[in-house]
Formats: C-alpha cells, structure tokens, sequence
C-alpha cells in the first residue's frame, strides 16, 4: 500500500500557467494525507528517521529555480540563457551557485561554437584545393583526348595537319646532322682510346730499352738511341692527345647540348602544332553543326581554346626558325676551327715535326695538364 500511496506522489504533474504561477493543485490534500500516513507508518513500524518527514522532504526537494529556458539552442551565448528565478509565483526560489554554473556552461557552448567555426572554415579550404586539382586534372584529360584523337586521325590518314615545308626540311636536315656527328664523335674518342694506349705502350717500352742499355755494355749505343726516339715519340704523343681531346670535348658540346637544346625546342613546337590541328578540327566539326544557345556557347569557348593555341603554336614556331639559324652559324664556326686543329696536329705529328705541333695547340690556346695533374697530392689524400 505504502509503495502504491508513494508510486502516485512521484507521478504527480504540475502544471505551470503562462506567467510562471502554480494553479491550483488539485491533489494538494492527497499529498498531505499520504505524508501523514507515512509518518504514522513509520511510527509503527519503528523505522530510523533522518529527522526530515516525507512532507518535509517533499516540501525542500527540487524547486523550480533550478530549471533554466535557454533560446537559441545548443552553443547559444550566456545572454540567451533565462533564470528561473525571475520568472515569479509562489514556491520558487533563486539560486545563485546555479545560476553562476549555467553562465559557465554557456561560455564554454561559445568556445565550442567558435572551435566548429574554424574547423569549418579548414574543410572549406581543403575543399577548395581538391577542387581546383579536379578541374586541372579534368582540363589535362580533355586535352590529352583531344591530341590523342588527332595523333590517331593523322596517322591513320583522316585528318589534316598544319605543314611548314621549309622548316619541316630544315628540321629532317638538323636530325640527320646530328646522327652523323654522333658517329663522327663516337669514331673521335675510339682514336683517342687506341692512341692512348699506344703512347702508353710506346712510354714502357722506352724504359725497357733505357733499362737495357744499363745492363748490356755490348748494346748500350743501339739501345740508348731506341730509347730516346720512344720517350720523343711519347712526349709528341701527349701533345696530339692533348689536341684530339679538345677536338673531342668540342664535338661532345655541338652535339649533346647545343643540337640537342634546339630538339627540345622542335619538340616543344610539334607537340603546340599537335594541338593546334586538335582544336582547330574540334572548332570546324562544332562550327558544322547546329547554331542554337548552347551550340554557340561551345564554339565560342572553343574560337578562345583555338586562338591560344594557334599563339603558342606560332611563338614556339618562331623560336625554332631562330634556333635553327643561330645553330648553323654556331656549327660552321666552331667545326672550321675544330677540323683546322685535328688537321694540323695531326700533320705535324706524323711529320715528327714537334715544333709545329706545340705551334699548333698554342694557336688554339691548349693548355696541357702535366703528367699527374689529375691525381690528388698526398697532402689532398691525407
């Protein structure tokens, strides 16, 4: 009975007017009455009290200033937050430890609020950039769909190229220069790996014969003469040497960074021309097709496609006709100096003329390394 009497008093409502007053509660004497009733079981019973009453308990519990209205929702201010307190009617009592936590709790809301701001404003950021990246990689793969299909369509004969006949000769003509001077340096350097290592052989074998006339008195005049001629022929040697390197390094220079500097750039210009025809055949198929709003939409963005690659195509085409000019008076120039060297030092070492060949390399202004100029000093091996 008692736990059905109690069961009812827990399950009370009480309603709340408009202005904050109680109404009238219609079970006000019920609640007395099971107070009363408990209190006298208790008494009965003989069960330990606290020194508070069921009514009094029920009188000092939970009040309505301990409940807050709070506009704006989660994260609002400490100025939406309303107390209780302010709202007047009888049994409603301020409290002001919590009203202070509340204000608390608000300013924190605010913090989060302001944390949830910046976090945002990071994720649009990143979303910004992976955009960005989306529409270069979309524009690249537009492009390059484009370039393959007129690739495609000119190899297979169906689509029409732009031609420059007389760069386009010019061109084949520098290709096929490069191919013979690549065998003309390849051809360069093996003389220069076989003569050095005649030299070499010419130098020990001088010691040998130098050797030979100390330990044969017999012989000693025959040897002697052998081993100066060898170490005179090895001395003219390294002079040629000297010679053929620099007709060498020259030759490697031409060919692998002034021709190859102007293929790049002939690269460069073929792959624009590429291009070029790519959207230049996508403005003539769109420029064949219906006139409507969205039609002409197209076109028009492809007319600005169209013109900036016929400027890049045109740009890069003037670029090659310079280059080309630039690197066949640069060729004419440093080959006649080069082949007059290889020409002369040649001559004057088969001649066993050795003044005109160090004549030779000071016309040239060669400077030759001493023997053993290229190893470390003992003092650099420490």
């Amino acid at each position: 009975m008692t736990d059905s009497i109690m069961s009812k008093a827990a399950t009370m409502e009480i309603p709340i007017n408009s202005n904050g007053d109680t109404g009238t509660l219609p079970e006000d004497d019920s609640l007395e009455q099971a107070a009363k009733l408990q209190w006298s079981l208790d008494q009965k019973v003989g069960l330990p009290r606290d020194g508070r009453d069921l009514q009094q308990v029920m009188v000092s519990g939970p009040n309505l200033n301990e409940t807050s209205i709070v506009s704006g929702g989660y994260g609002g201010t400490a100025e939406g937050i309303i107390p209780t307190s302010s709202i007047k009617g009888p049994g409603v009592r301020y409290n002001p430890a919590f009203q202070k936590r509340i204000t608390v709790t608000g300013i924190g809301s605010s913090m989060h609020h302001s944390s949830s701001s910046s976090s945002i404003t990071a994720d649009e950021a990143t979303r910004g950039v992976a955009v960005e990246k989306l529409e270069y990689v979309k524009k690249w793969g537009l492009n390059t769909y484009k370039c393959t299909k007129q690739m495609l369509s000119e190899r297979f004969g169906r689509g029409s190229r732009t031609v420059d006949l007389e760069l386009e000769t010019q061109i084949e003509v520098l290709r096929d220069t490069k191919k013979k001077y690549e065998n003309l340096l390849q051809l360069a350097r093996a003389l220069t790996n076989h003569f050095y290592s005649m030299v070499q052989t010419q130098h020990a074998l001088g010691d040998t014969f130098a050797d030979l006339s100390q330990k044969s008195p017999e012989l000693r005049d025959e040897f002697g003469y052998n081993a100066e001629t060898q170490k005179l022929l090895c001395k003219n040697g390294e002079t040629l040497l000297g010679a053929i390197n620099f007709f060498v390094s020259s030759i490697n220079t031409l060919v692998n960074k002034t021709m190859e500097d102007t293929l790049m750039t002939i690269k460069m210009y073929e792959n624009a021309r590429l291009e070029f025809d790519a959207y230049r055949c996508d403005l003539e198929e769109l420029s064949l097709g219906p006139r409507d709003a969205v039609a002409m939409a197209r076109i028009d963005s492809a007319q600005e496609q169209y013109q900036v690659q016929k400027d890049k195509y045109e740009r890069l085409r003037s670029d090659v006709t310079i280059k080309l000019k630039f690197l066949e008076e640069n060729k004419v120039k440093v080959m006649h100096k080069q082949l007059l060297l290889f020409h002369n030092a040649i001559s004057a070492y088969f001649a066993g003329n050795q003044q005109q060949l160090e004549q030779t390399l000071k016309q040239f202004n060669i400077i030759l390394r001493p023997p053993g100029a290229d190893k470390p000093s003992w003092l650099e091996e420490q």
